[in-house]
């Protein structure tokens, strides 16, 4: 620490490009700091550094790390944990550009694999980024100096070390994750397709805010036929509505919850923080959102099943587009959907393709089968269930057509849930649709397509660009992949690491032989093996910024890729 505190001192009031001389490891009284990149002015993205605290000083009993659940509890808490920390013990932005800044990545409402915090049996290490300080181009060498050997210090002690932390809390993150995770191994044994519990609250404050709604809230109560129970390893026993496989409508009037519930069903793919109201909310965990997706790209994907007889003969069984309609963008997300393996798809009427999803008997008269390309989804959701075991759940308040292939509806009525599957059977009997089942008796089967290495251009003049921005865009190359429409992406760093996978794939993975699936389960192999650390160009170093993304959501992105090239 005293090496650092000299050179700190020596280089103060220097050029900015003095701090280079600061990189580099030290020893502190509680724990190790290495500064592994130091960035070149302080306008450019933050120094980055680790802090490790061996684990017998860090104190954290095996029984909080010792399954792979408990471990991704334990490193989400302390992420958190930290982050508050130095909100409360830093000044925050001191001098020019990014100066005086510290952070680490922490996430949202969801628990999720990062690369922030690291616990393992031989230390506990936090990955920060650092915004050097400055005034102009001149160090600030006793900003600097508070930062390291002041602020950070005090964050470190109540952060990473066992005693300092409430137990209660901490335990509580650890054990709700793996309650979670076993729900979810727990619903393809039982053959459902989802669980709300009993008591979840689902409403988020606002259309902008993920958090829970407070204040005149109704919590979530199964209804009695659709009830379920599961004993979990840590809370006990949990009752609550479990979704069973197959074709679901949710229906009900505007406003009464019926999107909330499917809102929180998306969401429920993750796991959720104590307190988020939906811990206990749980979805298989293929499960996509499908929407459409009006001027998407697409590329050589097989639609015949519910779009073929194009106008001028254009193909269908490997249909290309640069500006996609909402119902060829709609069937083109659902069969790449299945081709990445969901094994639910949910869908909201408000977010459909009208002419997608229903095509009743007055237009059927009025304009022949032969002059209308469009299969509706309402002709084939069945045969996705019955051929190739994917379930649905679908949001419809306007076409009762969909009564004839539901396996269970649900109403909701002011919140509340209520199984009317029987009254939706005695309505679809006693009001036939008199419409006719178009597209055939068959769904057909979904071929695996082979990338292109020629896809794959991330050079921007002589430098390789690829960022992401935000959550909803990839910088890749000299093209921008936009995943607005990728609604379960809930995490910025999410969309980071999704973007240097693509860019790892098109350097290791990409052969002109192996298909989309294979690549993309090749290297979710070896990141179970490595860690997602492996995709980081500071590997070995700090990878602090990755959260784990779904194996759909990363086909999601390669799809959108607008140089794409399929063969």
């Amino acid at each position: 620490m005293e090496r650092l505190v000299q050179k700190l001192q020596r280089i103060d009031g220097k050029s900015y490009t003095a701090y280079k001389d600061i990189a580099g490891d030290y020893f502190f009284p509680d724990f190790r700091l290495y500064i592994d990149h130091v960035q070149g002015d302080p306008f450019a993205s933050p120094s980055r550094i680790r802090v490790r605290v061996a684990a017998d000083r860090a104190g954290f009993p095996e029984e909080l790390w010792n399954t792979r659940a408990r471990q991704i509890g334990l490193e989400d808490y302390l992420a958190r944990r930290i982050a508050g920390e130095i909100r409360k013990t830093t000044k925050g932005f001191r001098g020019t550009g990014k100066s005086g800044m510290i952070f680490i990545d922490s996430g949202g409402q969801e628990i999720l694999q990062r690369t922030a915090v690291a616990v393992n049996r031989e230390f506990v290490e936090a990955r920060i980024s650092v915004g050097l300080p400055a005034f102009g181009r001149k160090i600030a060498g006793k900003h600097a100096l508070t930062m390291f050997t002041g602020e950070l210090p005090k964050a470190v002690q109540n952060s990473l070390y066992y005693q300092k932390l409430p137990r209660d809390i901490l335990h509580e993150y650890v054990f709700i994750k793996e309650d979670q995770e076993y729900i979810r191994k727990e619903l393809l044994a039982r053959k459902l397709v989802a669980f709300v519990a009993n008591g979840s609250v689902l409403p988020r404050e606002s259309g902008v805010s993920d958090l829970p709604l407070k204040g005149n809230v109704v919590p979530f109560q199964s209804p009695p036929e659709l009830e379920t129970e599961f004993i979990l390893p840590n809370r006990g026993s949990v009752r609550g509505m479990g979704i069973p496989e197959g074709v679901t409508l949710i229906v009900g009037g505007g406003y009464h919850g019926k999107s909330t519930l499917l809102k929180a069903l998306e969401r429920g793919v993750y796991d959720h923080i104590p307190g988020d109201g939906r811990e206990l909310t749980v979805t298989g965990e293929t499960a996509v959102k499908i929407r459409a997706e009006d001027g998407r790209r697409v590329e050589k994907v097989d639609i015949t099943p519910f779009i073929n007889n194009l106008p001028h003969g254009r193909d269908t069984r490997t249909f290309s587009t640069e500006d996609a309609s909402g119902s060829t963008s709609q069937a083109a997300n659902i069969i790449e959907a299945l081709e990445a393996g969901a094994g639910v798809l949910l869908l909201d009427e408000d977010t459909s393709a009208t002419n997608f999803m229903i095509r009743d008997a007055r237009m059927q008269e009025l304009v022949a089968k032969d002059k209308e390309p469009i299969t509706p989804f309402v002709d084939k959701v069945r045969q996705i269930y019955t051929e190739l075991g994917v379930s649905t759940i679908l949001v419809m308040g306007g076409s009762g057509d969909y009564f004839d292939v539901a396996d269970l509806v649900i109403m909701m009525d002011e919140y509340r849930p209520a199984d009317i599957t029987e009254r939706a059977r005695e309505i679809a009997a006693a009001k036939p649709t008199e419409r006719n089942p178009e597209g055939g008796r068959k769904f057909g089967t979904i071929k695996q397509r082979i990338p292109l290495q020629q896809s794959f251009q991330p050079q921007r003049g002589n430098k390789i660009r690829v960022d992401a921005k935000g959550l909803s865009t990839i910088v890749f190359g000299n093209t921008t992949i936009a995943l607005a429409f990728q609604e379960q992406l809930v995490d910025a760093s999410q969309t980071r690491a999704i973007a240097d996978m693509i860019l790892y794939m098109s350097k290791y993975r990409v052969d002109n032989r192996r298909t989309l699936n294979e690549i993309v389960d090749s290297v979710y192999q070896e990141i179970m093996e490595k860690g997602l650390e492996v995709l980081s160009p500071y590997f070995g170093k700090h990878p602090g910024d990755y959260a784990m993304p779904r194996k759909q959501e990363v086909l999601g992105a390669i799809n959108r890729l607008r140089t794409l090239k399929i063969k």
